[in-house]
């Protein structure tokens, strides 16, 4: 089952608070989005740490109910 945008950002909120999230429809499906998330969480943490802490959010949906997604992460400036 697809997962829409809305639920994404709220999961990766409620994981992350300060997280700005964005969210691009690679396919319109629902299912292979690419999110552009900041927090200052992610400060002192390499690129792998900080997409660990966002899959993390995401409670094991990932291959699941949201079959890809692309993530860019920065701390914000």
């Amino acid at each position: 089952m697809p997962m829409p945008a809305e639920d994404i950002v709220a999961m990766i909120k409620a994981a992350i608070p300060d997280a700005e999230v964005e969210m691009e429809a690679l396919a319109d499906d629902n299912d292979h989005w690419l999110a552009r998330v900041t927090s200052a969480e992610f400060a002192g943490k390499n690129r792998v740490q900080q997409h660990k802490m966002v899959f993390a959010a995401l409670g094991g949906r990932m291959g699941g109910e949201l079959h890809a997604l692309q993530l860019h992460t920065s701390v914000p400036n």
